[in-house]
C-alpha cells in the first residue's frame, strides 16, 4: 500500500483486466549435424533463410571425412534448403566436429621464416577452410602539403602538414628526388605542439621513445599504405570476400589484427569472418616489411622493391600475392557423443544437442543424416552406423526438455522388414518416424540423390502450424521438394507399417508426394496421435509462460480464482477456434484450483496445485463411408 502522509491529489494506476495466457510459437526448428564450417560450440545462431546457412556454415558442397574412402553429401545442407522451401522460417543449427584436435584440422598458412613473425588462419575446422588467400597493396596520393603558419596571412612561413592520414596509418615515406626512390616504412604518430597549440605528425619505423620519430619536413613524399584482402572458397559453389583500404598497424582501428581477430566480442566476426590473422609484431611498419618482402610469396622478388615513391602505383600483379590455406579437414564421422555434445564445463560453451538446452523457443529437433548408412564407405571403423544410438539421444534431449518433439529418419536402403525392426526399438510419444527417404537434385553432383525426410518434413510442420494451427495433424500435406521417392509404397505395405506408428511418405497419382501419417513412437493409446502429443506441448508450455506472474503471490483464494480464470479465458479461446472437442466449453475443458485440489501440507510447503483437463481432437485417420441400396419409397 503506498503512503498518504500528505493532503493532495493522488493518481495512481491499476488494472481492471484479468491476466492473459499468450500461445507461444511451436514451429522453431534445431537440426544437428556435420556441416562444412562455422562453430562447432556455443549457442547456435538462428536462420531465418538458407542464405543465412551459406554464410555461417559453408554451403551444400559434399563432406569428406578422413575415415571414409569418399566424399558424402551434405545432409544437413540439403535439410536446411528442404525446410525453408517447405514453409520453415525460424532454424538453429549445431554443427558437429569429430576430431581430437580440431586445430590440426583448422586450415592454415605461414611463411617459412623461423620464427613466423605472421601466420593465416581459417576461423573454424573442416575442408571448407582450405581458401585462397590474396592481399593487394595500394599506395595512396602524396599526402604531404604545405599549408600557411598563419591562414590570415599567405605570406607566413609554411607549415607541414598530413591529409588523410591518421595515427597509426602505415605509410612509405622519403625524397622522390634521391637515388633509389623507394623511401622507407614508417608508422604515424601524433604530438602535441604547445606553441602552437595544434597536433603536428612524427613518423616512426620503430617502437622507441616518445621524442625519436622523422619530423615532416625531413621528407617530401608521405603515402599511405593499404591492404586489400580477398577471401576465396575452394570449394564448387565458394564465394569471394572482400575486405577493402585496411591498414596494418595493430593499433589501428581498421586493421588486419582487428577485422580479423581470434576472439572477438562481435558476433558478427565471429559468425561471418572465416579468418584469422595472428602476429607478434606491434609495429605496423615492421608488420608491412615483413609482408613485403617474404621469400614464399612466390611470384616476384619483393613487393617492397616495387612500391616505389616516383611510381607509387604499379601494376597490381606487382603488388599482390596469394597463398593458399591447407590441412583443413572435415574430421572423422559424427559418432552418437558427438551428436550429444559437451556441456561446456572447461569452458562454458556447449556442443552438439546440449547447444540446444539453453534455447527455450525450439519445438522440433532433427538429425538430418544421422541414419545413413555409411557402412559402403568406411575405410576405418566396421561399425560407423549409429543410427539407432543417435535416435535415442534424440528421444531422450526431446523428454528431458518437455516441449520438443524428434523427428527421425529411416535408414536409407531399408526395405519393409528393416523399418519394422528399426522401429521397434523406441517407444516414445515425443518423436516421429518417417519412411522412406526423399528423391531431390543436388547441384554438386548435378544429379538426383535421396536425402533424408525430416528436412521437408519438419518445414511442412512449421508450415501447418502457421496456416492450421498446431492442433492439426501435419499429414495430408504435399512434400513440395519431393521429385520422387526412395520406395514407392502401396496401400498393403502401409497397412503394416502404420499401426506400428511409422509415418509414410507416399505418392498418390494427381495429387502428389505426400505425408500419409500423423503418429508418434508411443506405445501409449492416449499419445498415439503426433498432433496431440504436439498440441499438449504448446498448451503446457504457453501455460508455463503465462503464469509466471503468480510465483510468491499470497497462497489463497484471491490468487486461486486469479490463476483459475486466467487458463479458463486461455482455454475458451482455444474452444472458440475449434481446437478443442466438445459442442460446450464445459465439455472441452475443466480447470480446478481450489481446496479439492490441495491440502494443508500442500499450502505449508508454498505449493500451489492447479487441476486442467482438456479434450483434444483427433484426426480422422479412417475416414469410412457406409453405402448401401435403398429400396424405392422406404427410408
Amino acid at each position: 500500500m503506498p503512503e498518504y502522509l500528505a493532503p493532495g491529489v493522488f493518481v495512481e494506476e491499476t488494472s481492471f483486466r484479468q491476466k492473459t495466457i499468450e500461445g507461444v510459437s511451436t514451429s522453431t526448428t534445431g537440426f544437428v549435424g556435420p556441416c562444412r564450417f562455422g562453430p562447432v560450440r556455443g549457442e547456435p545462431e538462428l536462420l531465418t533463410s538458407y542464405g543465412d546457412f551459406e554464410r555461417i556454415y559453408g554451403g551444400i558442397d559434399q563432406l569428406e571425412f578422413d575415415d571414409a574412402s569418399e566424399p558424402t553429401h551434405n545432409f544437413i545442407a540439403h535439410a536446411v534448403r528442404a525446410y525453408f522451401e517447405e514453409g520453415g522460417k525460424r532454424l538453429y543449427v549445431a554443427r558437429t566436429f569429430n576430431s581430437e584436435d580440431a586445430a590440426a584440422d583448422t586450415a592454415s598458412w605461414e611463411p617459412d621464416d623461423s620464427p613466423a613473425l605472421y601466420a593465416f588462419s581459417a576461423r573454424y575446422p573442416g575442408a571448407a577452410g582450405n581458401f585462397k588467400l590474396t592481399m593487394i597493396f595500394k599506395l595512396g596520393d602524396n599526402g604531404l602539403s604545405e599549408e600557411p603558419l598563419d591562414p590570415t596571412d599567405p605570406d607566413s612561413d609554411p607549415y607541414d602538414v598530413l591529409k588523410g592520414i591518421g595515427r597509426f596509418d602505415v605509410v612509405l615515406a622519403g625524397n622522390a628526388d634521391t637515388s633509389p626512390s623507394n623511401g622507407e616504412l614508417y608508422w604515424v604518430d601524433e604530438r602535441f605542439d604547445t606553441d602552437l597549440n595544434r597536433t603536428t605528425h612524427v613518423l616512426r619505423n620503430d617502437d622507441a621513445s616518445p621524442d625519436s620519430g622523422i619530423e615532416l619536413d625531413s621528407v617530401d613524399r608521405v603515402h599511405k599504405l593499404t591492404v586489400s584482402v580477398l577471401l576465396e572458397g575452394t570449394g564448387k559453389f565458394g564465394q569471394t570476400d572482400t575486405w577493402e583500404d585496411l591498414s596494418l598497424d595493430p593499433r589501428h582501428n581498421n586493421s588486419l589484427n582487428r577485422i580479423f581477430p581470434a576472439v572477438s566480442s562481435d558476433r558478427s566476426i565471429e559468425l561471418f569472418v572465416p579468418l584469422v590473422f595472428d602476429t607478434d609484431l606491434d609495429d605496423g611498419a615492421a608488420l608491412a616489411e615483413a609482408l613485403l618482402s617474404n621469400s614464399s610469396l612466390a611470384g616476384h622478388d619483393s613487393i617492397l622493391e616495387q612500391l616505389t615513391l616516383d611510381n607509387p602505383q604499379p601494376s597490381e600483379a606487382s603488388r599482390t600475392f596469394s597463398v593458399f590455406l591447407r590441412n583443413g579437414s572435415d574430421g572423422e564421422l559424427p559418432n552418437p557423443d558427438t551428436y550429444r555434445g559437451e556441456d561446456g564445463a572447461d569452458n562454458g560453451l556447449k556442443s552438439g544437442l546440449q547447444a540446444f538446452e539453453d534455447l527455450e523457443n525450439i519445438s522440433i529437433v532433427a538429425a538430418p543424416g544421422s541414419s545413413f548408412d555409411y557402412d559402403d564407405f568406411i575405410t576405418i571403423s566396421p561399425t560407423a552406423n549409429h543410427a539407432e544410438a543417435i535416435a535415442r539421444r534424440l528421444i531422450s534431449h526431446c523428454e528431458r526438455m518437455r516441449y520438443r518433439v524428434a523427428v527421425l529418419d529411416s535408414v536409407n536402403g531399408h526395405i519393409q522388414s528393416n523399418i519394422r525392426e528399426y522401429r521397434s526399438t523406441f517407444d516414445s510419444s515425443r518423436a516421429a518416424l518417417y519412411y522412406p527417404w526423399v528423391k531431390t537434385f543436388d547441384p554438386v553432383t548435378e544429379r538426383y540423390i535421396y536425402v533424408p525426410p525430416s528436412g521437408p518434413v519438419t518445414g511442412i510442420y512449421a508450415r501447418n502450424d502457421v496456416e492450421r494451427g498446431v492442433h492439426k495433424a501435419p499429414a495430408n500435406e504435399v512434400v513440395r521438394t519431393s521429385g520422387g521417392l526412395e520406395f514407392l509404397l502401396n496401400k498393403a505395405q502401409q497397412e503394416v507399417l502404420n499401426p506400428l506408428g511409422v509415418n509414410c511418405l507416399r505418392f498418390f497419382e494427381g495429387r502428389g508426394y505426400r505425408i500419409w501419417g500423423a503418429r508418434t513412437l508411443s506405445s501409449d493409446p492416449e499419445w498415439k496421435y503426433l498432433n496431440v502429443r504436439r498440441y499438449f506441448a504448446f498448451l503446457e508450455r504457453s501455460v508455463e509462460r503465462g503464469t509466471q506472474w503468480a510465483v510468491f503471490e499470497n497462497n489463497g483464494e484471491a490468487l486461486w480464482e486469479n490463476v483459475r480464470r486466467t487458463i479458463e479465458d486461455f482455454l475458451y479461446n482455444e474452444w472458440s477456434q475449434k481446437h478443442l472437442a466438445g459442442s460446450k466449453p464445459d465439455q472441452a475443458y475443466f480447470v480446478r484450483c481450489d481446496r479439492t485440489t490441495m491440502n494443508q501440507n500442500d499450502l505449508d510447503n508454498g505449493r500451489l496445485i492447479c487441476l486442467i483437463g482438456i479434450a483434444p481432437l483427433r484426426p480422422a485417420e479412417f475416414v469410412i463411408f457406409r453405402i448401401g441400396q435403398k429400396t424405392l419409397g422406404k427410408s
